[in-house]
């Protein structure tokens, strides 16, 4: 976050901004920041005029680090959005220190793929990149990825040509139905970017062998990952048995959220048993509720705890199978109780320590069968069916910008150098 005085900021003031004039009414302070580091656009509505002279005003702002335009199309109709976007990310694409990106909240679908992926493909600074909630789609999700692994290439040329290039550390790429179809896609662009350090990409509809190639086949690249966010997936024992393959190598994990992912009983174990190996000894944060958890599972992650995540302070496991008196839970309590005491500090963040409330356990259900992972599936049939789904995913239909238009943005960009 820059300093205070080098913050432009028009956040959540709900300002409807259709046209030039419209925006010259609040640009004034922007034009004369000789050296802004940060602009806050988010909360506002503008228009394709709008977006079109902010864009020519960023463009002379050399010094600016931050970029923050979540939300600023709410009420726009379709056909506006892509334009507007393009005049946004054009302008910006040469500024040389613009390492984040925020684009949250903004409804572009597969519709407005174009400008975002043309300037993802091209702005060799980006180091942060913040699309969470823009209901992409798995076609756009192939595509957004696909541009990320572009970009890879394009940091490496800048880095032979001996520039100060920053590895991609941040993506955040939730809530946008990237589903099984994008994984493919999305394994190769995080197995070129392996200094990624912090991942989430929570509720997607991404099943268990899309779980499973995102993991063995991109982040196990990451060596460095410090946060990593998949809740409200479908993770079963195939995505567990995939998790604790890859687990060992992130030797500086610190929070792992796999909440509300349908690990199952076996899974829990499974899991629990790759963590008490002692090779994540960093990880503090293990969230993990509402997944079918059971007191086998939670003695697992208690000796763990003891013996092998030496960091760990909290555990978050309500919505799961066991009783709240569970011996096991109670020993987690106790051990995290005791770390807190030791290193807790004068100012203590309770929430951040701790056992969660346990205040929506599941009674366990004798008769329920849990799902077992396909059994003789091989190597190439995993891979054909994630295939057959990308492909699928590649054929939905889409209203595109027009011909032209797209042709006229990539002609734009290629002319661009950083």
């Amino acid at each position: 976050m820059a300093a205070p005085g080098k913050v432009f900021s028009l956040e959540g003031r709900v300002l409807k901004i259709d046209t030039a004039q419209d925006l010259e009414a609040h640009i004034g302070p922007l034009r004369a920041m000789e050296d802004v580091e940060e602009v806050r656009i988010l909360g506002n509505t503008l228009g394709v005029e709008a977006c079109k002279l902010l864009g020519e005003v960023l463009a002379t702002k050399k010094s600016l680090k931050i970029a923050n335009l979540a939300d600023i199309f709410t009420g726009r109709l379709l056909n506006e959005i892509p334009e507007a976007l393009s005049s946004l990310l054009t302008s910006i694409l040469n500024l040389p220190n613009l390492r984040t990106i925020n684009l949250n909240d903004n409804a572009f679908g597969l519709n407005t793929q174009a400008p975002l992926v043309a300037f993802l493909s091209s702005h060799v600074p980006l180091q942060h990149l913040y699309l969470n909630n823009n209901g992409l789609g798995p076609h756009a999700g192939i595509l957004i990825a696909d541009a990320l692994s572009q970009l890879h290439k394009k940091k490496e040329e800048a880095r032979k040509a001996g520039q100060d290039v920053p590895y991609l550390e941040t993506v955040i790429c939730g809530r946008n139905r990237l589903e099984n179809g994008s994984m493919l896609a999305w394994a190769k662009a995080f197995s070129l970017h392996n200094k990624i350090k912090e991942v989430k990409m929570v509720q997607n509809g991404i099943r268990q062998e899309g779980i499973e190639q995102l993991l063995t086949a991109g982040l196990n690249h990451a060596t460095e990952l410090k946060v990593l966010d998949l809740q409200d997936n479908t993770f079963t024992v195939k995505g567990a048995r995939a998790l604790a393959k890859v687990v060992p190598f992130w030797a500086d994990i610190q929070e792992l959220g796999i909440g509300d992912s349908l690990l199952g009983a076996k899974g829990g174990i499974i899991l629990a048993d790759a963590l008490s190996k002692g090779q994540n000894p960093k990880l503090a944060t293990l969230r993990l509720q509402y997944n079918d958890i059971t007191s086998a599972g939670v003695k697992g992650f208690a000796s763990a705890a003891k013996d092998g995540l030496p960091a760990l302070k909290r555990i978050e496991l309500n919505g799961n199978k066991f009783s709240e008196d569970d011996e096991s839970i109670v020993a987690l309590q106790e051990l995290l109780d005791e770390r807190k005491e030791e290193h807790g500090g004068d100012i203590i963040d309770e929430d951040a320590w701790g056992v969660d409330s346990l205040s929506d356990l599941e009674e366990l259900d004798s008769d329920e069968e849990e799902e077992e992972e396909e059994e003789d599936v091989t190597v190439e049939e995993k891979a054909e069916k994630l295939v057959k789904e990308a492909e699928e995913a590649q054929e939905a239909p889409t209203v595109q910008l027009k011909d032209d238009e797209v042709d006229a943005l990539a002609k734009k960009l290629e002319r661009t150098g950083i």
